[in-house]
């Protein structure tokens, strides 16, 4: 039996999983490997893609009475074929960076990637961004309807905190609520949600905005940058970090968040609607408030290598056991989707 393998006595209903992961690269213990950090990127997405392929399946789980087949559709569709899995990928090596269990670390990168997921299929709505193409596939209303991308979104969000809190992945019941608390916090109304309010003001739909450098800022700590915190606390929850380590690897996340929304804000002027896998130019069509319009290209691009030594400042603890989450936070600014 692997490590992410229960035995029939108290896998109640669950798919089981390879804990082995991927096929790129071998496995120590248990954590997908690679070469370099490209390698590494892609075999954690695999592991991600196969464990959240295993739980959207068409049969019902415990405690469910049956799973709609065009909800499951719409879940499928916006979750799995696409995407970095950034966000697990830092719950995943943060976790490792410490020492602790794979099986717990993918679980909770999982969830998270899940309410990642949601926000994206709200936020392309029409009464939201009113996007028709995200990872190079019609959005899931578009796809679907609105009113099944609406449930799909509402159902990817509670799914994903019933991973975080099944004990199947997580038997420690400490960690298990502080997993929820965080991710809560983190997309919740002080966090994501309360950020897609406040962007939606800066575009003007609620009066006249105007935002300041230290506004915009604040939305984007909100809206993008909370996500991705809260991936790597998770993480450091797994591992078992103490109060110090967490408060260091929090200050990583923060800059990492930040660092990521305003290399996305570059990539949303330069980069082409194929390279993104969706439209782009529509930030500054609809208004929207970032550091591009604040500090210009190049003041943007000195903000994400500001950003990106606060990250390696973060991790000095650590030292060369920092390496991977070190070529993450490089890879936000560099990256070209």
């Amino acid at each position: 039996m692997t490590s992410l393998q229960a035995g029939p006595a108290e896998n109640r209903g669950h798919p089981q999983t390879d804990a082995h992961g991927p096929s790129h690269g071998s496995a120590v213990g248990g954590y997908p490997t690679g070469a370099d950090f490209p390698a590494r990127l892609t075999a954690v997405a695999d592991a991600v893609e196969g464990f959240l392929n295993e739980r959207l399946g068409d049969a019902a789980g415990p405690g469910e009475i049956t799973r709609p087949v065009r909800l499951m559709q719409g879940m499928r569709h916006a979750v799995l074929g696409g995407g970095k899995r950034l966000r697990p990928f830092l719950t995943i090596e943060t976790a490792r960076m410490l020492g602790g269990p794979y099986a717990g670390a993918l679980a909770a990168g999982s969830g998270i990637e899940l309410v990642h997921c949601y926000s994206l299929v709200h936020d392309d709505l029409p009464a939201m961004d009113n996007d028709d193409l995200r990872r190079g596939k019609p959005t899931v209303h578009r796809a679907f309807d609105e009113a099944t991308a609406i449930l799909v979104g509402d159902a990817l969000l509670t799914f994903a905190f019933e991973i975080l809190a099944d004990p199947v992945w997580q038997p420690d019941a400490r960690v298990r609520a502080e997993l929820v608390l965080g991710l809560a916090r983190a997309a919740g109304l002080g966090g994501m949600v309360g950020g897609q309010l406040l962007d939606l003001g800066a575009e003007g739909r609620f009066g006249p905005a105007n935002l300041d450098v230290d506004a915009t800022l604040q939305l984007q700590a909100m809206k993008t940058g909370a996500l991705l915190a809260v991936s790597v606390d998770a993480g450091a929850i797994v591992g078992g970090a103490d109060p110090d380590q967490r408060a260091a690897l929090l200050a990583y996340g923060r800059a990492l968040g930040q660092a990521f929304q305003v290399a996305d804000d570059i990539l949303d002027r330069e980069a082409s609607s194929e390279a993104m896998g969706k439209r782009t130019g529509k930030d500054k069509e609809a208004g929207k408030a970032t550091l591009v319009d604040r500090l210009g290209l190049d003041g943007a691009r000195a903000e994400c290598e500001r950003l990106v030594a606060v990250c390696e400042a973060a991790l000095a603890p650590w030292g060369e056991a920092a390496a991977t989450l070190r070529e993450a936070a490089r890879f936000t600014v560099a990256r070209k989707t």
